[in-house]
Order: structure tokens, then sequence, then C-alpha cells
């Protein structure tokens, strides 16, 4: 196959207590190997907790709202049009302190897996991580 089209209608979407996941790139969908593309949404209050990818790059971009970004020990403010670069195995989150969603846009690479393509380890419960927020 050279590529394909994913109209936002026919994308696979997940709701999750924290929001909703629109897989825009993965294996299962598309056949990518390199890339794992995902639109984020953040609800009011929620968020991904601490955690990490240990053999993947990850960006993630602010589509719109406002999100408290966390890259290792160090918080930041992002706004619209902000983006963080994490290389693997580096350990972050990703909080809505605002009153209203917030739009990300998550591109991971390579691809781990044959559905998703997506390898996560959660931290949270761990030290440094469960004492930071």
């Amino acid at each position: 196959m050279s590529g394909m089209f994913v109209p936002a209608a026919e994308a696979v979407r997940e709701t999750l207590d924290w929001g909703s996941l629109g897989w825009c790139c993965r294996p299962a969908g598309t056949g990518a190997t390199g890339l794992v593309v995902i639109e984020v949404t953040l609800s009011p209050g929620g968020g991904h907790a601490f955690h990490k990818h240990p053999q993947q790059e990850e960006v993630i971009y602010v589509v719109d709202g406002e999100i408290e970004q966390w890259l290792d020990r160090e918080r930041r403010t992002l706004r619209t049009g902000d983006s963080v670069y994490l290389p693997a195995g580096t350990v972050h989150a990703s909080f809505n302190t605002s009153g209203r969603d917030a739009r990300l846009l998550a591109i991971l690479g390579p691809c781990i897996g044959e559905s998703n393509g997506y390898e996560v380890v959660e931290v949270a419960d761990q030290a440094p991580w469960n004492a930071l927020r």
C-alpha cells in the first residue's frame, strides 16, 4: 500500500476517564511501522500521569488550549502552538489545569507492537514522580 486517508469520522476513538484518544496513524489502522499519531483531548482537570515510552521518542504539540507539561522533573505551561520533544525513556506527564478541553497531537516513533504501536510504562506511583504533583 502506498498510503491511506484517515477521515476524522472513521478514526478509531477511545474515551478514557481523563479525556479521549483519536488514532490517526497506528499499525492496526494504517500498517505504519515508523510512527504513531494520536489526537488527544484532555478534559478539564484531566491528564495522563507520569509515564515513559522506553523505546519511543515523542513530540507533543498543543493544537488548542493550555496544559501543564512535565519533562522529567521540569514543569512548564504549554499553550496553543507550543510543543515538547521527549527522547525515548523520558518520564513525562500532561495535565489540563484549565476550565476547557485541551487538544494535543502526540507523535511517537518507531511503532512498538502490531496493534496500537504504542508502548507505555506507568511510573506515577513511584518516587520521585508520586511526590511532584
